[in-house]
C-alpha cells in the first residue's frame, strides 16, 4: 500500500502561474482579518508559517512573505489531472484531499518502481512534486510519505516504523488528534513508543474500552483497513467566519439563506439529497452551538433547507455577536433514477459532477 502526497499542494500550484515567485517566502490565504493560512511554501515554514495558522500572525512571523488568494476552482482541475495520472496506472485509488491517495498495490509486477513511475508522471503532466510512503498499511504509509518531505520517498515495514518514529510525538498518526495528544500528556505518555508501551488497562480507563484499545493499536501501527475507491459523502456544509462580529439577526439570516442557495447548488450538482439539515453557530467568545433538525423526506430544495435552517436559528437566538454561522445537510443519499423524492425533484435537471 502507498500513500502519495503533493508537496505545498497550493503554493506548488501558484507557483507554477507565478514561476517569479519560487524561492521566495509564499503564503496562499485570504485577505480578511480572520483570514487563515490554506498553505506555505517551505520558505514560510522556516518562518514559523503553517497552515490554518491566522494570516495576520503569518504576516507578523514573515513579513516579507508574498500572499496569494486562494483559487479554489483551479486547485481543483489541477488535482483532477493528478489523480487521473494515478488511476491510470492503478486500478484502486482511494482520494482523500484534492492532494493525497491511498494506493492499492496488490498484484503489481514492481510495486516500488510503479510509484516512481506515477511521481515522474504526475511531475511531467502537472509540473507538481509528491511525497511517497510504501508500507503494509495505510498507517505507516501516511506517516512515511510525511517523513521526508519533500519529494520524498519512504519504504517501512511495520516494525521499521514503530521504531523509527517511536520518539516522535503521537500526533503524526492518523486518528490520534489534539484533544488525545494532550489527554496522553497529562498520563506522561509523550511520545508514540511510550503509548505503544503503555498497558492496554491503563488506555482503556482513561479512553475508554475502543479508543483506548484502537490508540495502542495505532501507536503500533497495526491497521487493516483497505483502500477504498468509493468515498461515501455523508453530509455537506457551507461556513462563514465573518471579518468582524455580527450583532445583527436579519443580516445573519440573509447569510444563513444564501449558504443554503449554494449548498444545495452543489448537492443538486453531484446528485446528492439529505435529511437532516443543522446549523452552526460560533460566538464571539469562541462558545460553539449547533442544532439539527431530520425531515421526514431527503431534500436538495434550498428553500426548504433555508426553511429549517432560520427555524433553528431563530429558536436559538444567540445571545451574543456571532463569530461563525454555517449550515448543513447530513444523511446524504444519491439521487438515482426516479428516486428524487419530495421537493428535491423540482430542482430541476442535475448538473454533471466533475
Amino acid at each position: 500500500m502507498a500513500h502519495l502526497d503533493a508537496d505545498a499542494f497550493f503554493v506548488s500550484v501558484e507557483l507554477l502561474r507565478h514561476p517569479e515567485l519560487r524561492g521566495l517566502p509564499v503564503v496562499v490565504a485570504g485577505s480578511g482579518p480572520r483570514a487563515v493560512v490554506t498553505t506555505a511554501s517551505y520558505e514560510a515554514r522556516r518562518f514559523g508559517v503553517g497552515s490554518a495558522m491566522p494570516a495576520a500572525r503569518a504576516r507578523r512571523l514573515c513579513p516579507q512573505a508574498v500572499f496569494l488568494p486562494p483559487d479554489g476552482a483551479h486547485y481543483r482541475e489541477v488535482s483532477r489531472r493528478m489523480m487521473d495520472v494515478v488511476r491510470s496506472h492503478v486500478d484502486r485509488v482511494e482520494v482523500v484531499g484534492l492532494d493525497e491517495a491511498y494506493v492499492d498495490l496488490t498484484g503489481l509486477h514492481s510495486p516500488k518502481a510503479a510509484m516512481r513511475r506515477i511521481v515522474k508522471e504526475i511531475e511531467e503532466r502537472t509540473g507538481l512534486s509528491c511525497s511517497v510512503g510504501v508500507g503494509p498499511n495505510k498507517l505507516v504509509a501516511k506517516v512515511a510519505s510525511d517523513a521526508e518531505k519533500p519529494g520524498g520517498f519512504v519504504v517501512l515495514t511495520r516494525e521499521q516504523a514503530c521504531e523509527r518514529f517511536a520518539d516522535s510525538p503521537p500526533g503524526i498518526v492518523p486518528g490520534i488528534g489534539p484533544k488525545t495528544v494532550a489527554r496522553l500528556n497529562e498520563l506522561g505518555l509523550r511520545t508514540l513508543g511510550e503509548v505503544a508501551n503503555a498497558s492496554e488497562q491503563l488506555l482503556v480507563e482513561r479512553f475508554g474500552p475502543n479508543h483506548g484499545s484502537d490508540l495502542r493499536r495505532r501507536a503500533r501501527f497495526e491497521h487493516d483497513g483497505e483502500v477504498s475507491s468509493q468515498r461515501k459523502v455523508v453530509s455537506e456544509s457551507r461556513e462563514r467566519t465573518f471579518d468582524y462580529d455580527v450583532s445583527d439577526p436579519q443580516r445573519l439570516r440573509d447569510q444563513l439563506v444564501e449558504m443554503a442557495v449554494a449548498l444545495c447548488a452543489s448537492l443538486r450538482a453531484h446528485g446528492r439529497v439529505g435529511r437532516t439539515i443543522g446549523i452552526k453557530v460560533r460566538l464571539d467568545d469562541f462558545s460553539t452551538v449547533t442544532r439539527a433538525h431530520t425531515l421526514p423526506e431527503p431534500t436538495n430544495d434550498p428553500e426548504r433547507v433555508a426553511e429549517v435552517a432560520l427555524d433553528l436559528f431563530e429558536r436559538y437566538s444567540p445571545p451574543r455577536p456571532v463569530r461563525l454561522l454555517g449550515v448543513r445537510v447530513a444523511g446524504l443519499t444519491a439521487i438515482s433514477g426516479s428516486g428524487a423524492t419530495g421537493r428535491a425533484a423540482a430542482s430541476g435537471q442535475l448538473e454533471l459532477a466533475i
